[in-house]
């Protein structure tokens, strides 16, 4: 077999057989099939797609390309939430600790931000001790005594992905349903959990912008998951607008905090709790979505929810004094106010122009090399549907860098505001499930 054929058969429209597919994942992974004939495959499949078949056996060779974690030593069914990606998502800060104080068992492999979307680690380590790195027998220990733990990646995990990921980004084949189905699910299921739930995001601050690509991208992924025997489940949320009121590190983890003690915003409460109910099912902790619900917000109020996040900080070598104490988080030197030229309402929140600039304000990494600065971001004060008169404020930036004008007209012009009233955008668009 020689993987230039294989490439010429793509290329023509042909569907790969399950042994070529190997060959090529295989090959690549061991460095027998250099860089430059794995991107020429990636681009025929970028023009000419994979059907349902094909990003399975992908999804699978891929899963199997390094170490599989074997999770059957943890109690319970093993549930984790993947996000597709967006800015100000914390949803894991807030919804790992409320599923886990729900009986749950949540073992959480996350990644790091990148460009205009957050990292769930990147959220974490800016916490003063905070480690994410642990494996084996630590990482079981902690998920069998609190339920709960949120660690990065194992090196060995999925090596085909690290590669091809790699290739992707410098080749302009990133923009890829099966590329990144195959991607997402081969991590998940490398993961070893028993059950997946996606919340895949949709909009200007997405990776999918319309509901057709989204919806797409998410049923291939439930059927992936489902067909390769894991229950796999998925929500679409929207990313038309940030979520949550604050995006950048710190400013972040101290949203989660006065979310999971009942205090969170409308949006990332709903989904939080929209997700947690199907986790709970999926879990056999709950007997439908309604009580899985009823349970989560009892997590909340009774402060069970708060409780799991503390101990998993504490597990884990962060300092708990800043989890009872969130004003002990560093404080930007510069905070700057921006406020609103004229009166009306908010009819659109740039998502994407929000996240960049919090990047460029210093909370986030255009390479994976940048130092982040934890204190950097912006906290949202109006957001689609709200009422601003004239001089009020809209947001605030907090940045220790000079020279900033450029990216403070940028936020200004994130906002778009008009006379006419505007409704409110709902957070969940749509449940896909089995």
């Amino acid at each position: 077999m020689r993987m230039v054929d294989l490439i010429i058969k793509k290329r023509e429209g042909h569907a790969l057989s399950d042994e070529e597919i190997r060959f090529w994942i295989d090959g690549y992974a061991k460095g027998e099939i250099p860089d430059y004939q794995s991107s020429a495959m990636q681009m025929a499949i970028v023009f000419r797609g994979m059907n349902k078949r094909e990003v399975s056996t992908l999804t699978d060779a891929m899963e199997h390309s390094g170490e599989v974690l074997d999770l059957s030593n943890l109690k319970g069914v093993k549930v984790d939430k993947h996000s597709t990606g967006g800015v100000g998502d914390k949803t894991s800060l807030v919804l790992g600790p409320m599923v886990a104080a729900c009986g749950a068992t949540v073992a959480k492999l996350s990644g790091r931000g990148l460009g205009h979307t957050g990292g769930t680690l990147d959220k974490l380590e800016s916490i003063p001790g905070m480690s994410i790195n642990i494996e084996g027998k630590r990482f079981e220990e902690q998920v069998n005594r609190i339920g709960l733990a949120i660690a990065g990646q194992t090196a060995h995990l999925v090596p085909a992905d690290k590669k091809m990921y790699a290739l992707r980004d410098v080749t302009g084949t990133v923009e890829s349903i099966p590329l990144i189905a195959a991607s997402v699910m081969s991590k998940k299921l490398a993961s070893g959990c028993d059950a997946i739930l996606l919340d895949v995001t949709v909009g200007e601050g997405a990776f999918m912008k319309n509901m057709e690509s989204a919806r797409e991208l998410a049923k291939i992924m439930v059927d992936i998951g489902n067909g390769l025997g894991r229950d796999t489940r998925a929500v679409l949320s929207d990313m038309g607008e940030p979520l949550g009121y604050a995006v950048g590190n710190s400013l972040e983890v101290k949203e989660a905090i006065e979310a999971l003690h009942g205090r969170g915003p409308k949006d990332l409460m709903e989904l939080c709790y929209t997700s947690g109910s199907i986790m709970l099912v999926q879990a056999k902790c709950a007997i439908d979505m309604n009580d899985g619900r009823k349970k989560l917000e009892e997590a909340i109020s009774s402060g069970a929810a708060f409780e799991k996040f503390l101990l998993m900080v504490e597990a884990q070598g962060g300092d708990t004094s800043y989890i009872l104490h969130p004003e002990k988080f560093p404080v930007a030197s510069r905070i700057i106010p921006i406020y609103a030229e004229e009166e009306g309402y908010v009819h659109k929140l740039n998502a994407l122009e929000i996240g960049v600039s919090s990047m460029k304000l210093g909370g986030g990494r255009e390479t994976l090399e940048d130092t982040i600065d934890m204190s950097a971001g912006i906290v949202l004060n109006k957001k689609i549907g709200d009422h601003v008169n004239k001089g009020e404020l809209l947001c605030t930036a907090y940045t220790n860098k000079e020279d900033i004008d450029d990216i403070l007209l940028d936020i200004k012009n994130a906002y778009v505001i008009k006379e006419e009233f505007a409704l409110e955008q709902p957070v969940i668009k749509e449940i896909i499930q089995k």
